[in-house]
């Protein structure tokens, strides 16, 4: 054998050792040589030379050629998917080792040998070396390679290899298959070359080079309601999705034309979308009579994006309608090369799977492989083999196929559909084809691949190359092709003109299914917050209840004092912390029917360790979650701890509460300025969904926010870059300062016919602050205040007006108290949008004589500053500002300028020159209540 083989030349006395192992117990060698092994005893019996031999002292060459028969079978299962021909439109790259006989220690002679480790691959035991070298070759080295051997599972290891040696991974189709594969094929090239011919020059992002996808996903939608599916959810980026949209969707090829021309509903208030990145949902049936929801989420040009919301809006389903049934409900998310590849998210995503915060019983991955990315070329594009190798994170399985193989592709998105199902966890396939055009219909393309472009030019499309096929082996006549393209072309030209008569516009429903109930907002829904108080026995029944640990178990002695000092809440003093104004705010969600879901980073416990929602039983992995045991049969409380990401669990969150309006869902930031990781989430569903998709959400977003001198990271949650999406009534931004204010903040979610993301700067300090608390009365007796009056002051002695929102507002507290100043009113803006303009109107005619200051901790260029002075510019307030100077940076990492600072802010608020004896008060303040971080 070649030294430089990665196999090197068999040791006798190491195999000797080996089959003594297995002797003992067949359990201890790995299961490949358990294989082995059995055929070798079994050829033991029937070969009479070969027992003669005395296997502890000497091992025969025929026993290192079998070795070798098995090293060349295990080879071609590792390693025979880089030598496929997967690529219809480049060469592939040369692998070293390759796979000759030499590698594994062979020459012609040896082809006619006949070799027991047949047996391995089920040729039985009398199978010659030519014949199991054919095998392989047929069944790992054509139009299908499959990388599946990292995979560890022998369970696994043997449901691949059992399924393609069998069959060679040879599909064997009827010939009704067939047909219905070609009608497909045909649907989506002939769509594609329509739409070419008929709007010349617009971006469609064709799906030329890749047609075959569309009888992928068609038969894997068969397959899986075959196999119990009854619903996907699909996410995809643009490339294709007009095909998607009508040939699977069910989509109108009129309703696509009209948007060709621009046609939109005048009536409704949405800035809209391109058609390429609208979303769908229907009802197919397929042709065994089973009826299959179809869901296609909306995705912005962030290619990558919408993997978390499917994820999200299938478990959310899953949980909804579907009682946690992995069987019933499945994702298919498609991929670019180069999105797979090149974005971070995937990986986020990934690590999801098997979580059980997130998992969604496995996904289906196609990989739309056109080998370019924009311009860049793969070799540019990714360090990687290939671009799914992000797939062995989680050990999924890889099929990779020639995208020309139509019969190919079927015939693997099947297995995958197969697999999912048996074991529940994603599988990839990488569909190898190009991309017939640039990145749009009016790109060049040769000017970045002149080489590859003048190849794709003349090669045929996927149904030329499929109906070559099926006419050579006398499946169909070249009639029935013919027909299929005119019959459906004339069907096309027919929608077109219908939708050129046609005045009106595409519909597209915002409130179906799950969202029955809801509708759009108006103005109106903003002026005042809706009842959300609940009467004071119930309230504190749950509060009693979530503050009560089982008797007979454990707990460390810090847990059982603070749920003692939460009992004596409940129980005697009826003032409640913010831990307990916001648990007894899920409690009593909960107690009105409705599920409650949160993660993020370490959301159990709490970042400041406040909230302590799951406890762990001492020196044990026990837990207990208190939200959970209201009452025997009651909605889940879900609360997991996320992993370390921001962008995927927040994407998965949206996603979540997109597909359920009747779930409180929260994401909560470890700290308010870790939100940047999910900005696009941010910018591209949360804050914009609603006008360019009509799709409404209720996500609840919590992000810690407040100076108590922690730094830059840890200061500030960027409350500006919220404030400069808001517009519309796209948003709820609040910065609530009691306890009470948050429970009515949550409990509003659900309780009104309409649905808004709900964005809290939540606090770090005011969790233990001793005035941060709320009575009894605040929970039973109010609801959610917009503005909150300053109680301490009369209108009539008051000059000055010190406006805020958040945590400042105690430090102006604090001096107000000591100072006794009776001419400066302190107003709270605890919702700074939808801005509360009645409620400011009825605050200014209030202190018509006095002047209105907004005082902020945050530099003049951040905060809320720059939202008030735009918005509020012409206004009869003609606001002033006290904050921080503008800067660069959130926050000083200075602990002792962090103190001057704030107190120069409150001594400027009050006109107070001695700025040393506020800077003591903050200090003491301070110190006692700053939070625990990093």
């Amino acid at each position: 054998m070649d030294s430089l083989s990665y196999l090197s030349n068999a040791d006798s006395a190491y195999i000797d050792s080996l089959y003594q192992s297995y002797q003992q117990d067949p359990s201890s060698v790995d299961f490949g040589w358990q294989k082995f092994f059995e055929g070798f005893d079994f050829g033991q019996q029937s070969d009479t030379d070969f027992s003669s031999q005395n296997t502890t002292s000497s091992t025969p060459e025929h026993v290192l050629k079998e070795i070798n028969a098995l090293n060349m079978i295990n080879g071609y299962r590792d390693r025979g998917h880089l030598f496929t021909k997967t690529n219809p439109v480049r060469e592939r790259r040369q692998y070293f080792p390759g796979k000759e006989l030499e590698t594994f220690g062979f020459t012609d002679a040896d082809l006619d040998t006949v070799f027991k480790a047949g047996l391995e691959v089920g040729l039985g035991s009398n199978a010659t070396l030519r014949e199991i070298k054919q095998l392989l070759e047929d069944t790992y080295c054509q139009s299908l390679g499959i990388e599946y051997r990292y995979m560890r599972n022998p369970i696994k290891l043997k449901w691949f290899e059992d399924r393609m040696e069998k069959s060679r991974n040879k599909p064997d189709f009827d010939v009704e298959t067939k047909k219905r594969i070609l009608l497909k094929l045909n649907q989506a090239v002939a769509f594609e070359n329509f739409l070419g011919t008929k709007f010349l020059g617009q971006k469609r992002f064709s799906l030329e080079g890749a047609e075959a996808l569309i009888p992928a996903l068609d038969s894997v939608i068969e397959k899986g309601a075959e196999l119990g599916i009854e619903e996907f959810v699909i996410g995809m980026a643009h490339r294709g999705r007009l095909n998607v949209l009508t040939n699977i969707m069910g989509k109108t090829y009129k309703d696509i034309f009209s948007e060709f021309d621009g046609k939109y509903n005048k009536d409704l208030p949405f800035g809209g979308d391109v058609k390429y990145h609208l979303g769908f949902s229907s009802d197919v049936e397929t042709s065994h009579n089973k009826k299959v929801h179809l869901s296609l989420c909306p995705n912005p040009s962030h290619l990558e994006t919408v993997s978390a919301v499917v994820e999200g809006i299938t478990r959310s389903k899953m949980d909804l309608k579907y009682d946690s049934d992995y069987k019933r409900i499945a994702p298919i998310l498609l991929h670019g090369d180069a999105s797979v590849a090149g974005q971070g998210i995937v990986y986020e995503v990934l690590q999801m799977s098997k979580l059980d915060a997130y998992s969604t019983g496995g996904t289906i991955h196609l990989v739309i492989n056109n080998q370019i990315g924009f311009t860049t070329n793969y070799k540019d594009a990714r360090s990687s083999t290939y671009c799914t190798d992000i797939a062995k994170v989680t050990l999924s399985p890889v099929f990779h196929v020639n995208g020309d193989d139509v019969e190919e592709l079927v015939y693997a998105i099947n297995m995958a559909m197969e697999y999912r199902q048996r074991f529940h966890n994603d599988v990839f396939i990488d569909i190898l084809c190009y991309r017939r055009y640039g990145h749009n219909e009016s790109d060049e393309p040769r000017f970045t691949q002149p080489m590859l472009y003048k190849t794709i030019e003349s090669h045929p499309n996927p149904r030329e190359i499929y109906v070559e096929k099926l006419l050579s082996s006398g499946t169909v006549d070249n009639n029935l092709a013919k027909q299929m393209e005119k019959e459906f072309k004339a069907l096309l030209q027919e929608r077109l003109n219908e939708s050129k008569e046609d005045k009106g516009a595409p519909s597209n429903p915002a409130f179906s299914g799950a969202w029955t109930a809801m509708r759009f907002s108006k103005p109106s829904d903003f002026e005042y917050s809706p009842d959300t108080s609940i009467d004071k026995e119930t309230f504190l029944r749950l509060a009693t209840s979530i503050s009560t640990l089982p008797e007979g178990k454990k707990f460390l002695s810090k847990i059982d004092r603070l749920f003692k000092e939460r009992l004596k809440m409940a129980q005697e003093t009826h003032i409640f912390d913010w831990a307990m104004g916001e648990l007894v705010a899920y409690a009593s969600v909960i107690n009105d029917g409705k599920r409650v879901r949160m993660s993020g980073q370490d959301v159990e416990r709490g970042t400041f360790s406040h909230r302590h929602a799951v406890v762990k039983v001492e020196d044990s992995e026990e837990e207990y979650t208190p939200i959970s045991n209201i009452a025997k049969k009651q909605p889940p409380f879900e609360i997991y701890n996320s992993h370390l990401s921001e962008y995927g669990v927040l994407g998965f969150e949206y996603g979540y509460a997109m597909a359920n309006p009747n779930a409180l869902t929260i994401w909560e930031a470890q700290f308010g300025d870790f939100f940047n990781g999910a900005q696009i989430i941010l910018d591209q569903y949360i804050s914009a969904a609603e006008t360019k998709w009509q799709r409404a959400n209720g996500l609840v977003v919590l992000l810690p926010h407040g100076y108590e001198g922690q730094g830059p990271e840890h200061s500030s949650a960027r409350i500006e870059r919220f404030l400069e999406l808001c517009a519309e009534f796209n948003m709820q931004i609040v910065n609530c300062t009691t306890p009470a204010q948050f429970f009515h903040a949550l409990r509003r979610q659900l309780k009104r016919d309409i649905r808004k993301p709900l964005v809290v700067f939540s606090p770090k300090s005011l969790l233990r602050f001793p005035k941060c608390v709320s009575p009894l009365k605040d929970f039973t007796e109010n609801k959610f205040q917009e503005v909150i009056d300053d109680p301490n002051v009369k209108a009539a002695n008051v000059k000055r007006v010190l406006m805020s929102f958040g945590k400042i507002y105690y430090d102006l507290l604090d001096e107000q108290e000591i100072s006794k100043k009776q001419d400066v009113a302190i107003v709270r803006l605890e919702q700074v949008y939808p801005i509360p303009y009645e409620q400011l109107d009825k605050i200014r005619k209030k202190y018509k004589n006095a002047e209105f200051i907004w005082v902020q901790e945050e530099p003049e260029n951040m905060g809320a500053w720059p939202f008030i002075s735009r918005v509020f510019r012409k206004s009869d307030f003609n606001f002033d500002v006290i904050s921080r100077k503008p800067s660069s940076s959130p926050a000083t990492g200075f602990a002792k300028q962090h103190l001057e600072e704030q107190a120069a802010i409150v001594a400027k608020a009050f006109e107070i020159k001695n700025v040393e004896k506020v800077k003591e008060v903050i200090k003491k303040s301070t110190i006692a209540n700053t939070p625990r971080v990093d």
